[in-house]
């Protein structure tokens, strides 16, 4: 106990008595309370300091002065990284000019996230895994290369050289110091994020977001919403109803379903080979609730704000999954290891799709999952989590390649065929993220010697023995979106709303 007192990554000790209380860690308590205090703050934000009864100016500041406040609380004087991440690489923007800043900024952000995390790791507590100050950098980071590569497409490169979604995104001018600390640490997205394109996050401060999504709108059952704003009000209870359960269930299910248990000595020799696969499946199911309840807790806080507006639905229903990260629902009933992982840190696919995916002119799989692993950490499990979730990624697309067109015939051979991958993509999922559980190599190789590296050798085999036939002949774009869905699914998700738009022409284009 004594140890956590002093840790140098907690932040403000004014809420120990509760910590103690509850038998949660100080860092996970401040992050809760801050959280819970940001999403009553979005609410003043949005109906005190709306965009038609203050200035831009007035938006920005606050959010960044609450932004910084929450940082402090949370981290205490180690958020000054999150300042000193952001100045040094505005600065590069800067001075470096549009042709190569976004090079330069990667770089820079991307090397002193990494260089907090191993100093986090290696000198302070390795192992620690409740929150601390590396976590915000990470979103941080996003947003930074982001945006560098955001003004690249706007002011260096011509309008025929981007894709329609980079022209979307592309940003037309420099901007102002407070309007980037205000992107990168606003009170909402501080903490957890997620991370949003710039563009988007202007239009909400400034309250163009509703006029651009009504645009692109069709159909007459929306019409009649285009005089007044939604409400965000029915879905964040909905989100807080999802956090309360995930809450819940990762304080008391949770704690009866041991990661670790999968690798103890007494449970592998007395326990039967299927029950162990069923505690996996039950260990690494409770695991998930609490990255339910952070992500959507944050996008709740957003949508409080009036930040995640995307447009309606065909029924004329306001659609408010801008900045979701998650899709609860998709993920628990998944019949494919893709589908699983298509719903799962969506934005975080998409910034690896936009910003290296896109613009990698050789071996953008290769150079994908290479910055997926960077950008996570320097734990040795998330390496074998992301090196055997590509293996685990071919090998399905090799199954549904060749196999799923003789179930199509019937609805009951359909349903069967849907059960059995469902079953085998959960078991499948929790085999893989075991490392990433228990962060290092000697536990993580203990739990596949237990296993007899089962998966992996299935999973060769069926690569070997179902290679993929020769499709029919389809344009370039389409298949390097395929492939590119495939490469982020099995590293860290990916967004079913966002298309790989015309990588062919981008990686020839892309500077």
């Amino acid at each position: 106990m004594a140890t956590a007192k002093i840790n140098p990554c907690t932040g403000s000790t004014l809420l120990q008595p509760i910590s103690d209380l509850i038998n949660l860690p100080i860092d996970q308590v401040n992050f809760v309370v801050c959280q819970l205090f940001a999403l009553l703050t979005a609410v003043w934000f949005r109906l005190y300091l709306h965009p038609s009864k203050t200035s831009t100016f007035v938006r920005h500041f606050v959010a960044t002065l609450l932004g910084f406040y929450f940082a402090l609380f949370c981290f205490g004087w180690y958020a000054l990284h999150f300042v000193f991440q952001s100045g040094i690489t505005y600065t590069i923007m800067i001075l470096a000019g549009a042709e190569h800043m976004h090079k330069y900024c990667f770089v820079v952000a991307l090397g002193y996230l990494s260089l907090c995390q191993v100093t986090r790791v290696y000198i302070f507590d390795y192992g620690m895994y409740s929150a601390d100050f590396t976590g915000p950098m990470m979103i941080i980071t996003q947003k930074i290369t982001s945006l560098a590569f955001e003004i690249h497409d706007g002011l260096a490169r011509k309008d025929e050289q981007l894709t329609p979604s980079q022209r979307r995104l592309a940003v037309r001018r420099m901007p102002s110091l407070l309007e980037y600390f205000s992107y990168n640490c606003n009170f909402m997205g501080i903490l957890v994020g997620p991370t949003s394109s710039y563009k988007d996050y202007i239009a909400f401060i400034e309250g163009t977001a509703y006029h651009s999504k009504y645009s692109e709108t069709n159909g007459k059952e929306n019409g009649k919403y285009k005089q007044s704003e939604p409400s965000p009000k029915m879905e964040v209870i909905h989100k807080l109803a999802v956090c309360a359960i995930s809450l819940l269930v990762y304080l008391t299910v949770s704690k009866s379903f041991s990661v670790e248990r999968n690798v103890d000595d007494a449970f592998i020799a007395s326990t039967p080979f299927y029950t162990r696969v069923i505690y996996l499946y039950l260990s690494m199911l409770t695991t998930r609730p609490k990255y339910y309840f952070a992500w959507t807790l944050a996008d709740a806080i957003n949508n409080a704000a009036g930040f995640g507006f995307n447009g309606y639905n065909k029924d004329g229903t306001p659609r408010w999954d801008l900045v979701s990260n998650i899709r609860i629902a998709n993920i628990e009933f998944a019949t494919s290891f893709k589908t699983f992982l298509d719903n799962w840190n969506i934005q975080t696919a998409l910034w690896l799709k936009r910003v290296c995916y896109e613009r990698c002119p050789y071996n953008p799989t290769a150079a994908t999952f290479l910055l997926s692993a960077i950008w996570h950490g320097v734990y040795p499990g998330y390496y074998l989590t992301f090196l055997t979730g590509i293996v685990m990624t071919k090998t399905a697309r090799a199954i549904r390649h060749n196999v799923r067109q003789y179930f199509l015939g019937s609805s009951t051979h359909k349903l069967i065929y849907d059960v059995i991958t469902g079953a085998g993509t959960q078991v499948a999922i929790s085999y893989t993220v075991v490392p990433f559980v228990l962060l290092s190599v000697p536990p993580s190789l203990k739990f596949y010697k237990s296993c007899y590296f089962c998966l992996h050798i299935i999973c060769f085999l069926v690569i070997t023995m179902l290679s993929l036939k020769p499709r029919q002949i389809r344009d370039k774009p389409t298949e390097n979106s395929l492939h590119q869905e495939h490469l982020q699914g099995g590293l860290v998700g990916n967004n079913s709303h966002s298309a790989t738009d015309n990588n062919s022409n981008q990686k020839r284009n892309a500077t």
